[in-house]
């Protein structure tokens, strides 16, 4: 699909990085620039009840062409991508007819499917990687693209029947907090789906249950020519809190259903400092249990450091979809057959992260999560593949042609 690459060239182009540390929604004013050109895309596709709200909430709907009784449902992906690396002024490369060879890229940024395993599969394809210096944001860039695709095949193609189908943008996916003000009361959705996941055939009913952990240090400053048995330094302190954490539960040395405590940020000085953590884990007692074992470690600090205050506070970010899946069980058992159909052996995956998708199930409309060709995420060695992002694309026709019991076929 020639317009499928050209879009998601299109909307790479577009900077939205997020911003963990606002509390707006959304949290870059650089976001609203891709979602004001997906409201007007929308809109030149004839599409009804288009509504981008306030705090940057994109819904619309392709209306039922059908006299059946079919149930609405659900297309979602995020515009904003992650801040670990530069997302300002993305070039997205085309590799076509890929080698096999390592991709030489800028800054010395090589993609070499010696390390990266996935890669070696694709020769012969055509492969999407930024200029070296930035991510290339099909983290969800490629799932946006794979939607509007969709959408308006069904648009050029009024012969083939389909229920009523809502297509949602979010912004800020990337910071946990994109559906803190969603607009749920506006969606008819009985269930839906996320394309927001990674190699081909990954399909993802099941994700972290995520917790975010704010540790306040609270010291006493004093000149460090009189700091002897005076000086409380809130910096040493913060340290020696992350010192006592266990290595053995760190993002880099788990996988797998193993959880863990990752610090994130640490930012102040001498009085005061401030520890950002996120705690992981597909079971929510052992969650539970990490909260607990970061307050006795702020107690045993506070031992540590008479005189020096350590304060612990969490907030829930998502829960495990896992639970979600069985109330609509046609909802997944469509999906298989939707990728089948589309030419893709499907896996089962757990999603060591989470997506918009689980925080709309919390909300009571069960949605999975479909792959869309994308890898290495937040990286500079992130890349798509093509052939891939045309399957999901495929997949999410199949999807809306199941529900209104249609046949379904491999190629559009």
């Amino acid at each position: 699909m020639k317009e499928l690459l050209e879009r998601f060239v299109r909307y790479a182009e577009i900077t939205t990085t997020s911003d963990i540390h606002k509390d707006i929604c959304p949290s870059t004013e650089c976001q609203w620039d891709l979602l004001r050109l997906l409201e007007q895309e929308l809109e030149d596709l004839g599409l009804s009840d288009i509504s981008l709200n306030e705090n940057g909430y994109l819904i619309a709907r392709l209306e039922s062409n059908t006299t059946e009784d079919v149930p609405v449902i659900g297309l979602m992906a995020h515009v904003d991508t992650a801040a670990d690396v530069s997302g300002t002024d993305v070039k997205p490369q085309i590799h076509k007819n890929y080698d096999g060879s390592p991709i030489v890229l800028k800054d010395g940024t090589v993609i070499d499917p010696a390390e990266d395993s996935h890669l070696g599969k694709y020769r012969g394809e055509t492969i999407i990687t930024s200029d070296g210096t930035t991510l290339l944001g099909a983290d969800d860039k490629a799932g946006v693209a794979e939607i509007m695709t969709a959408i308006k095949y069904f648009v050029e193609n009024p012969e083939e029947k389909h229920g009523t189908v809502e297509i949602i943008f979010t912004p800020d996916e990337e910071t946990g907090k994109g559906m803190d003000r969603f607009p749920r009361e506006k969606l008819k959705s009985v269930f839906c789906y996320t394309l927001d996941g990674g190699e081909e055939g990954e399909i993802d009913s099941e994700c972290f249950n995520a917790y975010g952990v704010d540790v306040h240090f609270e010291g006493r400053a004093i000149h460090l020519g009189d700091a002897r048995g005076r000086l409380v330094n809130a910096v040493t302190m913060s340290s020696s809190f992350i010192g006592m954490l266990p290595q053995a539960e760190s993002p880099e040395a788990t996988d797998g259903r193993f959880g863990y405590y990752c610090p994130f940020e640490v930012t102040g000085g001498v009085e005061k400092a401030d520890l950002m953590l996120f705690l992981r884990d597909f079971e929510l007692s052992e969650l539970k249990r990490r909260i607990e074992a970061l307050k006795t470690l702020g107690k045993a600090v506070e031992a540590m450091f008479p005189g020096g205050r350590v304060s612990v506070s969490e907030k829930k970010q998502y829960l495990n979809m896992r639970e979600h899946m069985d109330k609509i069980p046609e909802g997944m058992e469509y999906l298989l057959k939707a990728a089948a159909a589309a030419g893709v052996v499907t896996t089962s995956e757990i999603i060591r992260g989470g997506t918009d998708g689980a925080r709309l199930s919390e909300m009571g409309i069960p949605t999975p999560n479909i792959f869309t060709g994308g890898h290495n995420y937040h990286s500079k060695k992130e890349w798509a593949v093509l052939s891939t992002m045309e399957k999901s694309c495929m997949t999410a026709i199949n999807l809306v042609k199941l529900w209104a019991g249609q046949e379904v076929r491999t190629s559009v």
